[in-house]
């Protein structure tokens, strides 16, 4: 039976110190994607690079309900995914500025970050393929009993592919510690959701592989937090999958040079005006979480981490020649 709307209660049992931290983990993403944004228009970054900025209250929300141990599946949209599960922001930056430094030691790029200590995986620049991928991991962890458990993101269009029914029903059979968190976005590339999908609610999908689907609002950091938190909880103790809807925003084009101009103006207002960081900074505020000036304090902190981040990225040094094919094949 699928679940169409995840009701959150208005009672937040959170500590003070743990809605500090996703908030400014919210900042971090923020600031770290509109200085992406501004670097590739200076060709300082090439190839394709996707920003998540209107898109921060999935990550956050959902990142903070795991452990170190657990793991996730990122997309080509990962950044944000990636500084969520505590990614270091110096060596994204470096990756995406092809340095030595970075992650994949700049040959990666925007879509490949991957930091196997921290369990992410990696991203993929291919709709829908980290799916499947995220099942094998799923069914390792299984085996190895241990609770840990993997999130699996996607975006709107994945639920088209191929690979995101194949990759739901192999969770469900085997009743895998997997959630599939998919960002609906509202597009895919510059298509409209409405003009390549037939249903209005993806996570009705779920029921095809008696599989329980939840839809929350994906801008409210606090409302993923719990929904995600429950079936993590439900995985762990081994309930099996879970398909997650989060609706949301990505408030610019596909790509850094999409000027997405197949969107209305007043389309996009409405969904500013939805900004998941100004909900949750007037939350922690009314709630006596922050005070305005402490809010806006680590806001600037965030800014400052960021631009410590560029600094790093620019002096480190370029990949040697004789590393061009080092690590490239298995």
């Amino acid at each position: 039976m699928t679940e169409l709307i995840a009701k959150i209660n208005e009672e937040v049992d959170v500590e003070p110190t743990e809605l500090v931290r996703m908030y400014r983990s919210m900042l971090r993403i923020r600031h770290f994607d509109g200085t992406i944004k501004d670097l590739f228009t200076k060709d300082f970054i090439s190839g394709p690079t996707h920003t998540y900025i209107g898109e921060e209250a999935v990550a956050v929300g959902a990142m903070s309900m795991l452990t170190r141990d657990d793991y996730i599946i990122s997309t080509h949209r990962g950044h944000g995914h990636c500084i969520a599960k505590g990614g270091d922001v110096k060596r994204m930056m470096a990756e995406l500025l092809g340095k030595a430094t970075g992650y994949c030691k700049g040959k990666g790029g925007s879509m490949h970050i991957a930091d196997f200590d921290l369990g992410i995986l990696g991203a993929n620049g291919i709709v829908a393929a980290g799916l499947p991928i995220a099942v094998g991991a799923a069914l390792a962890l299984q085996m190895d009993g241990n609770g840990r458990v993997i999130l699996a993101f996607s975006g709107d269009a994945a639920t088209n592919n191929g690979a995101f029914h194949e990759a739901l029903n192999l969770a469900s059979v085997w009743k895998l510690p997997v959630v599939f968190v998919c960002e609906n976005n509202l597009y895919g590339i510059t298509t409209r959701i409405t003009s390549a999908t037939a249903i209005e609610d993806l996570a009705i999908r779920a029921s095809s592989y008696g599989m329980e689907g939840v839809i929350v609002d994906g801008n409210d950091v606090l409302a993923v937090r719990r929904v995600v938190g429950e079936k993590v909880a439900k995985a762990r103790a081994g309930g099996g999958p879970t398909l997650v809807e989060c609706k949301t925003y990505r408030w610019f084009g596909h790509v850094a040079t999409d000027p997405g101009l197949y969107r209305g103006i007043e389309e996009i207002e409405i969904w500013k005006a939805k900004d998941p960081i100004a909900r949750f900074r007037k939350d922690l505020v009314a709630r006596g979480v922050l005070t305005d000036e402490q809010a806006e304090a680590i806001d600037q902190e965030a800014a400052r981490e960021i631009e410590e981040a560029i600094e790093f990225g620019m002096q480190s040094p370029e990949p040697d020649l004789d590393q061009l094919l080092v690590d490239i094949y298995g």
